[in-house]
C-alpha cells in the first residue's frame, strides 16, 4: 500500500512538471504569447531544469529542444522509481517506457486544450485565456476544420480531434502495456 502511495506522488509530480514543459514547449513552437501569469507559472516551475539543459542543448530549427528534453528526464525518473518498486527493469524497458510516458502526457494535454477550448466556446467565448487557448490548439484544429465540415453552427472538429488523440492515447498504452 506505501508503495501505491508514493508511486502516486511521484506521478503527479512528474505529470505536473512534465506537463508544464510540454506546455512551455508547445507555446514557443507555435509561438503563441501567454498571459503574463501563466507564462511566471511555467517559467519559475521549469527554469531550474530547462537553462542548464539549454547550455548542453541550445535551441534548434526554432524549437525549445530542452524543455523536451526536460520532460523526458522527468519521465525518465519517474518511470525508473515505477520499475523499481515493480522489481527491476532493462535500460531498453526504461528508456523505451519513459519515451511512451511523454508522448502519453503530450496526448493528454491536447485533449485538455481542446476541452477547455470547447467549454470557452459554450460558456464566454471572449474569456480572457480563450485566444490563447485557441491559438494552442490552432495546429492541430486547422487541418481537422478543412475536412469536417460544420453543421449548421456547430463545429465537430474537436469531437474529431478527441476520437483520433484516444486512438493514439490507445496506441501507446497497449504498446506500454506489452513492455510490462
Amino acid at each position: 500500500m506505501l508503495d501505491s502511495v508514493f508511486t502516486l506522488i511521484i506521478d503527479t509530480v512528474a505529470i505536473v512538471l512534465a506537463g508544464a514543459l510540454l506546455l512551455r514547449f508547445w507555446m514557443q513552437a507555435v509561438r503563441v504569447r501567454p498571459p503574463m501569469e501563466l507564462a511566471q507559472f511555467t517559467y519559475q516551475l521549469t527554469d531550474w531544469l530547462v537553462r542548464p539543459l539549454r547550455r548542453v542543448l541550445p535551441g534548434a530549427g526554432g524549437y525549445d529542444w530542452a524543455s523536451v528534453i526536460g520532460a523526458f528526464l522527468v519521465a525518465l525518473v519517474a518511470t525508473a522509481v515505477d520499475l523499481l518498486l515493480r522489481g527491476g527493469f532493462s535500460a531498453q524497458t526504461l528508456l523505451l517506457l519513459s519515451l511512451l510516458r511523454v508522448v502519453q502526457w503530450a496526448l493528454y494535454g491536447l485533449i485538455g486544450l481542446i476541452l477547455i477550448e470547447v467549454i470557452f466556446s459554450w460558456v464566454n467565448p471572449r474569456a480572457p485565456l480563450a485566444p490563447f487557448v485557441r491559438a494552442l490548439n490552432d495546429p492541430l484544429m486547422r487541418p481537422l476544420r478543412r475536412v469536417v465540415p460544420l453543421i449548421g453552427t456547430v463545429d465537430l472538429s474537436p469531437l474529431v480531434a478527441l476520437i483520433l488523440l484516444r486512438i493514439a492515447i490507445q496506441l501507446v498504452t497497449t504498446l506500454v502495456a506489452a513492455l510490462l
